[in-house]
């Protein structure tokens, strides 16, 4: 049973929430499974944030909030992505531990007490490793190119998996919503609070149902978001290009002018050079681009781009986040 208004509240499970409709009366079943037979039972609620969701979720989410106690709803106005919806209910959880999965099933709630004891144990956060991956190959590749970037711009432990199944302590999560900048990206604020991690291994399930909502384009935008909200090592990067090229050619105009005062009969390379005039010119344009990638980024924070807007939430009469109930 989900706690009871005003009771002690273990752990809040956030659920960031699109195209699930048929999916969360099963989800919320099997997490109040899942917790019945442990301590936590009875001491914990369930946050669930419709991200906009176009089909029925929303109606769902209000449904299941007046059926069941310690059920809460979030409906933001707009789509905002994953990362900025699980900010919107992490600001709501009111629990000593934040529990934060997905809403297709393919994370088992029975792994929700083992994630909150490895928090007992002294870990400021607990991810998870899948056993048996159900995405198509194409996800595949993109968490292991997601994983290198993350080693390479975050100083992410080699061999930690960032999963979007983890759990971390209240503390830890009231420094995590300190952010206010419209880009989230949960994990990289986590490696910035702490470093006390470690992970457990899961069964990773089939989605119960519907397709899976991340695509290409999605991935693209979380590998933006990383780069250039976290670090400043493409910029350095480009100016490392910018050195390499300029001392490059540097050294190709030396040879030019010395092989034609030993060959005046050589003819002028117009090939090459409108070769190498793409190449710079290239190299240039994509220096520009990621320059401009921070420079947007600093523009929408500066003129106050809010992560969120939340248009309603379930709880009646509700003035806005609560605060967490302890570390």
């Amino acid at each position: 049973m989900v706690a009871a208004a005003g009771g002690t509240i273990a752990v809040s499970v956030v659920v960031p929430v699109y195209r699930s409709a048929p999916i969360l009366p099963k989800l919320v079943e099997a997490i109040e499974r899942a917790m019945s037979v442990t301590s936590l039972a009875g001491h914990y609620e369930i946050i669930l944030v419709n991200d906009a969701s176009p089909d029925d979720s929303w109606l769902v989410i209000q449904s299941l909030a007046r059926t069941t106690a310690g059920i809460h709803g979030i409906c933001l106005r707009k789509n905002v992505g994953q990362h900025n919806a699980t900010m919107a209910g992490i600001r709501y959880a009111t629990g000593r531990s934040v529990v934060i999965m997905d809403d297709d099933l393919q994370h088992p709630p029975e792994a929700i007490p083992r994630l909150v004891a490895e928090l007992d144990r002294g870990y400021d956060v607990c991810y998870t490793r899948y056993i048996g991956r159900k995405h198509p190959l194409w996800r595949l590749l993109g968490s292991r190119f997601n994983d290198w970037i993350a080693t390479l711009l975050l100083n992410k432990p080699k061999g930690l998996y960032l999963s979007s199944f983890k759990a971390m302590r209240g503390d830890v999560a009231r420094e995590i919503i300190k952010y206010d900048g419209p880009y989230a990206y949960v994990d990289g604020l986590i490696l910035d609070v702490t470093r006390t991690l470690t992970a457990i291994d899961i069964e990773h399930g089939e989605r119960y149902a519907g397709e899976g909502n991340y695509d290409l384009r999605r991935s693209i935008s979380l590998w933006l978001k990383m780069a250039t909200s976290f670090s400043v090592l493409p910029l350095r990067l480009v100016t490392i290009a910018g050195l390499l090229l300029a001392t490059v050619s540097g050294v190709a105009i030396v040879v030019v002018v010395i092989s034609k005062l030993l060959n005046p009969q050589t003819a002028a390379g117009w090939a090459s050079l409108l070769a190498t005039m793409l190449f710079v010119g290239g190299a240039q344009l994509m220096g520009m681009g990621i320059i401009g990638e921070y420079l947007g980024r600093a523009y929408l924070r500066l003129n106050r781009k809010p992560q969120y807007v939340i248009r309603e939430t379930t709880a009646p009469g509700d003035s806005g986040p609560k605060e967490f109930a302890g570390a």
